[in-house]
């Protein structure tokens, strides 16, 4: 954000989308920059250091999916929010656009209004206010740079799996109930399953030991 002007990347193959929405956008207030295909838009997002990606899936040289993957892999991009807008409606598409590190997902075709708000949905959450560094036994949660030490070691986390962690690690011991978790890890300008849950914990899990305890029919707490 520069100038408290937000800036965002739009990248689709259709150009009269792209023009659409970077005009819908321009209108709100928003700094705008394009790109047609996922290899653009990598070259575009490092000179122009968005805040937040409107994406889509479909395109040709490298696809969304592809681009997201290589952009996490970046650490000056881990944080920043990617919205998909694609055609593709089937909940396993979304599933699979959340669990690549996706913050909302929005199929075609979508009213400008309606991406809008869910545009400002996901800048909201840049402004949140949080600790940068949470220390908890052999666990160490480093928000600012989005790194978690465990045990002396460093655990490697997608980005649902880091937040999703932070806010168990925000109150040891409390128990979290599977809509809160849904609402401060996904928003509620998203509707995403349990199962999406379920997926994020066992890899957690996978990578830390069990240090999350389920409580059956109501949800998770951190236990270290």
């Amino acid at each position: 954000m520069i100038n408290g002007k937000y800036k965002i990347l739009i990248v689709d193959d259709e150009e009269d989308i792209v023009e659409i929405i970077r005009y819908n956008l321009q209108q709100a207030g928003y700094e705008t920059e394009s790109a047609f295909n996922g290899e653009e838009a990598l070259k575009k997002a490092r000179f122009f250091h968005p805040d937040l990606i409107v994406l889509d899936i479909m395109m040709p040289v490298k696809n969304g999916m592809e681009m997201l993957s290589s952009l996490r892999k970046e650490d000056e991009f881990k944080n920043t929010m990617v919205l998909f807008l694609t055609a593709l409606g089937a909940e396993s598409a979304e599933i699979n656009g959340f669990n690549a590190g996706a913050d909302d997902y929005v199929v075609k075709p979508v009213k400008p209004k309606v991406l809008l708000s869910r545009v400002k949905a996901l800048l909201r959450r840049i402004n949140k206010d949080e600790e940068k560094l949470v220390s908890i036994g052999d666990l160490i949660i480093d928000r600012e740079r989005f790194i978690i030490h465990y045990k002396g070691q460093d655990v490697i986390l997608a980005k649902k799996e880091f937040e999703l962690l932070a806010l168990l690690a925000s109150k040891p011991g409390r128990v979290f109930p599977r809509n809160e978790i849904l609402n401060e890890v996904w928003g509620t300008d998203i509707i995403v399953g349990d199962r999406t849950i379920d997926v994020h914990i066992r890899k957690i899990r996978q990578k830390t030991g069990d240090i999350i305890v389920t409580v059956k029919g109501v949800g998770y707490r951190l236990d270290l």
